[in-house]
């Protein structure tokens, strides 16, 4: 190589570098997309049996949910008792660990918390010091409980925690600690599920593999809107979410997302769940659809968990059934198109 051509590669070598085009923004590619539902504990634990109908729609992940609940705004939370439903207790998510992987499906483990009073963790926040103090060591000892057991049997992923829109923002540091504590403990990858409107605030994504959020974006007021109108719709927040991606060097992944077969699918979906809502199975074939077609191919995109999948699936969802899960629905198809696709994707870290 002669003197000019050198300068010419040092010259190039710099200014990618400099641009952000280099290899550290760049996520290593390994495997396939994370083709995932997120399971609904039972009173008793799934059986092996229970999630043979995964193939319905081509799914090789399952999210466990381990609830813990809060009595309000208040820094007590309860966990693994005796009046917990079997699938959501240290035992139950063992046993449902060793069930998937014998049916050679990977693991997510993803607690989370149910405040008493309006049910969601976004809303949870604390007025002293002293209340966020001993919120943060009842809840380093919930997710160490199950940290425990997830790595004692080698889940794939451990999702730190769910949509705390308030706690991320008022305990910043609490959440670094905690990520880093939890990467002391546990063998796979970590992600936090953060909810679609309060990513930007998340404190620790250096320190997980993946950025998880829970996807409910909403992306369109029409009862039925079509696949067109919606991809156009998911311009701005999938731009977004690429420069996040970008910013961390860490793949996106959808810890949660999914749609009612009703009316207004794309919408808000925090205010249909509070009203009966018509059945439309089309609104939600049209949702997951555009949803695969906007971020299923993308290289910074890592996949996700559908929301939600019931163990008993002859008898779950139905032509007449309006409520999130895609089972016995048009939106199978749908899904299993694209979970079946062979798609190379980034794979979490540096």
């Amino acid at each position: 190589m002669n003197r000019l051509k050198l300068n010419m590669f040092i010259s190039a070598f710099i200014a990618m570098t400099l641009s952000g085009c280099y290899m550290q923004n760049a996520p290593v590619h390994l495997g396939q997309k994370i083709s995932g539902v997120s399971l609904v504990a039972g009173r008793e634990v799934s059986t092996e049996e229970e999630l043979e109908h995964l193939d319905s729609v081509g799914a090789k992940w399952v999210a466990i949910i381990p609830f813990a609940f809060a009595p309000g705004h208040s820094p007590e939370l309860h966990f693994n008792h005796s009046r917990q439903w079997g699938g959501e207790t240290t035992n139950g998510v063992g046993q449902q660990i060793v069930a998937a992987h014998s049916k050679g499906l990977k693991v997510m483990v993803k607690p989370h918390v149910w405040v008493r009073g309006d049910g969601w963790a976004g809303d949870f926040v604390l007025q002293t010091e002293a209340e966020w103090a001993t919120w943060e060591e009842n809840y380093l000892s919930y997710i160490m409980t199950y940290l425990k057991v997830a790595d004692s049997l080698n889940a794939e992923i451990f999702c730190i925690g769910t949509e705390f829109n308030q706690a991320i923002i008022h305990r910043p540091d609490f959440w670094v600690k905690l990520a880093t504590t939890c990467r002391a403990n546990f063998k796979g990858k970590l992600t936090y599920a953060a909810n679609w409107d309060n990513y930007m605030e998340v404190s620790c994504w250096e320190q997980v593999d993946y950025i998880g959020i829970d996807a409910y974006f909403p992306i369109s007021d029409e009862k039925t809107p079509s696949v067109k109108q919606l991809k156009k719709n998911w311009a701005e927040p999938k731009k977004s979410l690429e420069k996040l991606s970008q910013k961390f060097n860490r793949p996106v992944l959808f810890t949660e997302y999914g749609y009612r077969s009703a009316d207004y699918a794309a919408a808000k979906h925090w205010e249909l769940n509070e009203k009966e809502q018509p059945l439309n199975l089309q609104a939600q074939s049209n949702t997951y659809e555009a949803l695969f077609q906007s971020f299923w191919d993308e290289p910074w995109f890592s996949g996700g968990f559908l929301w939600k999948w019931y163990p008993d699936h002859p008898k779950a969802g139905g032509m007449e059934n309006n409520d999130y899960t895609p089972q016995n629905k048009p939106a199978e198809v749908v899904i299993k198109k694209w979970y079946g696709r062979d798609a190379n994707i980034p794979q979490a870290g540096n």
